[in-house]
């Protein structure tokens, strides 16, 4: 009987997901549902066919060579910046994704996020919880509408346009940046309007990001573009943490430069500025866009089939983000 190939996976995911790749390979699982430290990983995938990893993870360059046998990675997420994916690819060893499932999720927690923040939701629950609820007031924590203002989505790609079709819902004039203009039958599917950065950052009421991190959007919200923004504006932030300068951010919060914030990512996660905790308009929860029972598992079922792909079926990985290393082969 052949060897079942081995497999690496760094931290629990959930069952169905587990179940079909303990059916398929010899699966060895972090044992602590704690981020598996980069030097136990290195340990680890010495003699390792594939590795699942998530964002948390640092593989690079020393992670990928200490896997001599390694023939996929595949990260639990649609991003990917925690993979040196020049190296892996230098390898020829394909890298993985899972794009696509998550996209309603995520829509529907920055909705929630814009909801909770422009009604001061944690606010209030925060204020019944403590016993100060003393009966209506006329100036009791007033938020602000949501209804019939105007969104700013920068990044307008499966998650924007998933916000955008909510914010219809609102009445919201929805507005977006690309570093490209989209076609026009786009923009009138979802009823947005192109804007350049400055315009959009000038215009909008709620400004909600959903752009991958690259060299260029690192602090692509920083002081200068807090200083062009309405005082009444609240920013949204479910895509990636070093998007938004941090430092920048709790500057405009103190000095009232804006209304309030919403994070679902940090900086430099899972560390959070101190004084952001503090601060009464904001709403802050940890990294939680994806995580529904449906979608995470649906995660795990799309992870297990690219490995099933590569290492039972000598296949092309359908996720793959690095496909130059089969063309050359071609």
């Amino acid at each position: 009987m052949l060897a079942r190939p081995k497999v690496l996976l760094t931290r629990l995911l959930p069952k169905p997901g587990i179940a079909l790749l303990k059916k398929h390979f010899e699966l060895e699982i972090n044992p602590e549902d704690k981020i598996m430290p980069k030097q136990k990983i290195i340990e680890k995938i010495n003699d390792k066919d594939g590795l699942i990893c998530l964002l948390t993870d640092t593989i690079d360059a020393d992670v990928i060579n200490a896997g001599g046998n390694l023939k996929i990675i595949a990260n639990y997420a649609v991003g990917y910046n925690n993979i040196d994916v020049e190296e892996a690819t230098r390898r020829k060893i394909p890298v993985t994704n899972t794009p696509g499932i998550l996209t309603e999720t995520t829509a529907d927690l920055t909705f929630a996020l814009i909801l909770s923040v422009a009604r001061k939701i944690v606010e209030g629950d925060k204020f019944l919880r403590e016993g100060k609820f003393k009966g209506w007031a006329p100036m009791l924590l007033l938020g602000s509408d949501v209804y019939n203002k105007t969104l700013g989505i920068i990044g307008f790609g499966r998650i924007g346009r998933a916000v955008a079709k909510r914010a219809r819902g609102f009445n919201m004039r929805i507005i977006y940046f690309e570093p490209k203009r989209l076609s026009l039958d786009i923009e009138d599917e979802y009823g947005a309007a192109y804007k350049n950065l400055n315009d959009l950052l000038r215009e909008a009421d709620y400004i909600s990001i959903h752009t991958s991190l690259t060299e260029s959007t690192h602090h692509l919200i920083s002081e200068k573009e807090f200083s062009l923004m309405k005082k009444t504006v609240y920013l949204i932030n479910a895509a990636r943490g070093l998007v938004v300068d941090e430092k920048a951010l709790l500057k405009a919060l103190k000095n009232k430069m804006i209304a309030g914030c919403a994070l679902d990512v940090f900086e430099k996660e899972p560390a959070i500025e101190k004084e952001l905790l503090n601060m009464p308009n904001t709403v802050l929860v940890p990294h939680i866009g994806s995580a529904s029972i449906e979608t995470r598992t649906k995660m795990a079922m799309m992870i297990a089939e690219n490995v099933i792909e590569v290492l039972v079926k000598n296949d092309r990985p359908t996720n793959v983000i690095n496909p130059e290393i089969y063309e050359e082969s071609d």
